[in-house]
């Protein structure tokens, strides 16, 4: 019996199963680099969040968005201009309103939102102060 066509065959499949496992190697270690990567990117990221947080306390808060209607900035310039804290009836004069119930008590309605928004505080009954 002539065992050299068996002995050829074998080499064959071990030279694939050979050329498969080098193949699969070369896959491995791609892959393990390509993990190493997303690992080191993991961590940087993990870094810059550590950073950013611990610096978040540090930033100024963003003043609160005014509402729309035109008189809020002429308000909080009357108050930047002033030297103490101003009654309703001080700001309707500031803003060049007529000294009406219901311009008065307009305005005490917008002096309430922005003390409501944290930009102006009850210096005491009827009085807002811009906040310090």
């Amino acid at each position: 019996m002539n065992i050299r066509p068996l002995l050829d065959a074998l080499d064959l499949q071990e030279d694939a199963a050979r050329a498969l496992a080098d193949d699969l190697r070369a896959q491995i270690d791609g892959l393990q680099t390509r993990l190493r990567e997303a690992e080191m990117h993991l961590e940087h990221l993990t870094i810059t969040r550590k950073t950013v947080t611990g610096l978040a306390d540090r930033l100024p808060a963003s003043p609160p968005e005014l509402p729309e209607h035109p008189d809020y900035p002429r308000i909080l310039a009357a108050f930047n201009h002033a030297t103490g804290p101003l009654r309703a009836k001080d700001v309707c004069e500031a803003l060049g309103h007529e000294l009406l119930p219901k311009n008065v008590e307009g305005t005490r309605a917008k002096l309430k939102r922005l003390v409501k928004l944290g930009i102006l505080t009850d210096a005491d009954t009827g009085n807002s102060a811009r906040k310090q």
